[in-house]
């Protein structure tokens, strides 16, 4: 390794760890050892400490010992002319640089000086990344959504060069982490000169003004391995080859690099992270620990994510349309304000509605865009609003009526994706919106035609063949065809609503998690989603005849071995192979025998509360306290990971209304404590379910968080309301 990085990163690594201790040592005095402090929502304490060494930091006692085992990968400074390898020095220096920057952060908390506050504009950087918007993003991350994540240190040249690479990289679909200047200056300051919204739904955000600020990137990137990949607290081998094999993060460093860039950058090569320069630097060519290059420089802004991308080993293909404006995922989250519209559609403003519908080959043109409608060209022009009816019609050899609602539901995403473009919204209740700036980009109303064109090909290319897309535009025309499609929407919704799990013989596997948890296999059945919420049964059916070899494999039922709690011969025998031996069989219908496993992106958490006779349910990103007495990312830390856990289980929330929702356990009427947002979401499909059960007020006796956080008040108020877990059989 270079003697000028190796020296760099060795006095980073002291500088860090000498401000580390000045402030421990003023707040150890002003608070005492006994200060208790934890990151905000997260079950992980300081994660990266605890990660790599298993200690968790509780207290500011407790930073004082971590911050003590710190000191110990601290080295001296190579000497003029003394030769040494340097990499296990640099690289200890690193990680000393990492755990100081978590304790220098956790301080600033304390000292309420976190998330930073710009003082000159008022903005506020994110600060932490909280475990739940790491669990909301987990199913992008393992589909391929969400390929990697960069982390840009530093400035641009320029506003435009800054524009130009984060655009890149959203098209391409990474996550973009903003953090550190060079000389006053940074990328984050260059976005906002440059009106670029800022955030994670643009996937753009930024995490603090200085360098120290990427240790929440790396704090994130770290969690994957506790939350997803099952790993011990204290095991750091197991942990950085996680990182290494499993998370795809590389750092762009830009502009002039001074020691603390350095050292920070070693401690991200710990964890197989390399680093991208835009200036002359010494390269750290192939070593091992990271895939291929560790630090290499690219000259050309141009040309700079690719040569990230290709050294960090990323295999990224974009399908764009051809249109005028930029595309990808990145852009979904982009929200479009009323002063911003050029023109609207839908919405209760004007009628509108989209429709996919299977056509025969014969019957349709590929790639064609009709518009129907008088002098749409002139109205499209004026802005304001108008009527739409899209109508997507579909044939293939392997298109079946079945794949309909799926096809629809990529509508949203298809229209998101452009920039300049807003969609919310489906069937007849959708809302569209284009912005000045897309329209002056060039896009026309035939283009929400194109892209529907080319994304439906390119997301369903195994089971259609040909694609037309007629947009009607006339409120006659709109209103009649707006009556055919909701025909069509109640068709479905009926044939949708009979099937049961006895009425197939096929189940379907989703294995995209197991990029993150080796063992984890989500069974999906008509009565049960997958457990993240983003794939039903018949997700999983088109999914497979897109790409056979995919992570949604049919698994044949065989044997009915338990009605009761749901266990089939067939899924025994496809979990044992699908986990590689790691979990043997299943039951579907209960969370006290053999569960099914979770990975960590699940919507919900059910956990059984023993004294109650019941179970409590609990929603990603609750952040209080649950009456068994751990908070949602403390449960979270015990059901994922890919490991079956008796008495608690992930589950996707629309789950909760189904009949065959804990069947073995006595259903719907052992829940006890759910909180206030499940029960205001699901209220009209609970209380139909629960009128079926034979008790109509169940969702009044059911407690939330403003009636208990604690057993005792718990069963205080079950026993008050007569709730019926109280008379049912034992769970135990």
């Amino acid at each position: 390794m270079s003697k000028i990085i190796a020296s760099a990163a060795i006095r980073g690594a002291h500088k860090l760890v000498n401000q580390a201790e000045e402030m421990l040592q003023q707040a150890i005095a002003e608070k005492g050892e006994g200060f208790a402090f934890e990151f905000p929502d997260t079950a992980y304490h300081l994660p990266m400490i605890y990660a790599i060494t298993g200690h968790a930091v509780k207290t500011l006692g407790d930073m004082k010992i971590a911050l003590g085992n710190t000191k110990k990968l601290l080295h001296e400074e190579p000497k003029e002319h003394l030769y040494k390898p340097y990499l296990g020095e640099a690289l200890d220096s690193g990680m000393a640089t990492l755990f100081a920057e978590e304790i220098i952060m956790a301080l600033r908390y304390i000292n309420e000086l976190e998330p930073h506050k710009d003082p000159d504009t008022g903005y506020v950087y994110n600060g932490f990344i909280t475990d739940t918007i790491q669990r909301n993003l987990g199913i992008q991350l393992v589909d391929g959504t969400m390929p990697g994540f960069a982390a840009i240190i530093g400035a641009a040249p320029n506003e435009d060069i800054a524009v130009n690479i984060v655009r890149e990289l959203q098209e391409k679909n990474i996550l973009t982490f903003l953090s550190g200047h060079t000389n006053g200056d940074s990328v984050t300051k260059q976005l906002q000169r440059k009106g670029i919204e800022l955030g994670w739904e643009t996937r753009i955000v930024p995490l603090g003004p200085e360098t120290e600020h990427t240790i929440y990137a790396l704090d994130w990137a770290i969690r994957a391995s506790l939350i997803f990949g099952g790993k011990k607290p204290g095991d750091f081998k197991e942990h950085l080859k996680y990182q290494k094999d499993r998370v795809f993060a590389f750092a762009l460093a830009l502009g002039e690099l001074d020691d603390i860039k350095w050292s920070t950058g070693a401690g991200a090569i710990n964890m197989g992270f390399p680093a991208v320069c835009d200036t002359e630097v010494p390269v750290i060519h192939p070593t091992g620990v990271c895939t291929y290059e560790e630090v290499d420089r690219e000259l050309d802004h141009n040309k700079i994510v690719q040569k990230a991308i290709e050294v960090r080993g990323l295999k990224i293909t974009v399908e764009k349309p051809p249109i005028p404006v930029a595309y990808g995922p990145a852009f979904e989250g982009e929200r479009i304000r009323k002063e911003d519209t050029f023109i609207e559609f839908g919405g209760q403003r004007t009628p509108s509605f989209e429709w996919v519908r299977t056509k025969e080959l014969d019957e349709i043109e590929d790639n064609k865009v009709i518009i129907v409608g008088a002098e749409w060209k002139e109205r499209f022009e004026k802005g304001g609003q108008m009527p739409l009816g899209i109508v997507i019609d579909v044939a293939g050899r392997k298109m079946q009526k079945d794949f309909e609602s799926v096809i629809e539901r990529k509508v949203h995403h298809n229209i998101n994706e452009a920039q300049g473009v807003w969609h919310m919204g489906q069937r007849d209740i959708n809302w569209i919106r284009i912005s000045h700036n897309a329209k002056k980009e060039g896009l026309t109303l035939e283009h929400i035609g194109i892209i529907q064109a080319t994304m439906t090909h390119h997301r369903f290319k195994s089971i259609v063949d040909k694609v037309q897309v007629t947009l009607y535009v006339d409120e006659k025309d709109v209103l009649a065809m707006q009556e055919e499609a909701r025909k069509s929407y109640r068709e479905r919704d009926q044939r949708v609503g009979s099937m049961t799990d006895e009425s197939v013989d096929i189940f379907y596997s989703c294995l995209l998690c197991q990029s993150f948890a080796p063992s984890h296999v989500c069974v999906i059945t008509p009565e049960r989603l997958g457990l993240c919420g983003a794939y039903n049964w018949l997700d999983g059916k088109a999914a497979y005849e897109i790409d056979p070899t995919g992570g949604n494999q049919p698994i044949p039922k065989g044997q009915t071995l338990d009605t009761v709690n749901g266990r089939w011969s067939g899924v025994d025998e496809y979990l044992k192979k699908a986990s590689g031996g790691a979990v043997e069989t299943m039951n579907a219908y209960t969370i006290m025998d053999n569960p099914m496993t979770s990975c960590g992106c699940f919507e919900c958490i059910l956990a059984i509360i023993p004294e109650a006779n019941g179970v409590m349910l609990v929603q990603r990103g609750h952040t209080g306290m649950t009456p068994i007495g751990m908070k949602f990312s403390t449960l979270a830390g015990t059901v994922g990971g890919g490991v079956q856990s008796p008495g608690f289980m992930g589950i996707g929330r629309n789950f909760i209304t189904s009949k065959k929702f804990l069947y073995g356990d006595g259903g719907i009427k052992r829940i006890v404590w759910m909180t206030k947002n499940l029960k205001e979401g699901l209220k009209e499909a609970f209380n139909q379910r629960a009128a079926e059960e034979g008790v109509p007020d169940l969702l009044n006796k059911i407690a939330d968080e403003t009636v208990a956080e604690d057993s005792e008040k718990l069963l205080e108020f079950l026993t008050g309301v007569g709730h019926p877990a109280l008379e049912m059989e034992s769970m135990i």
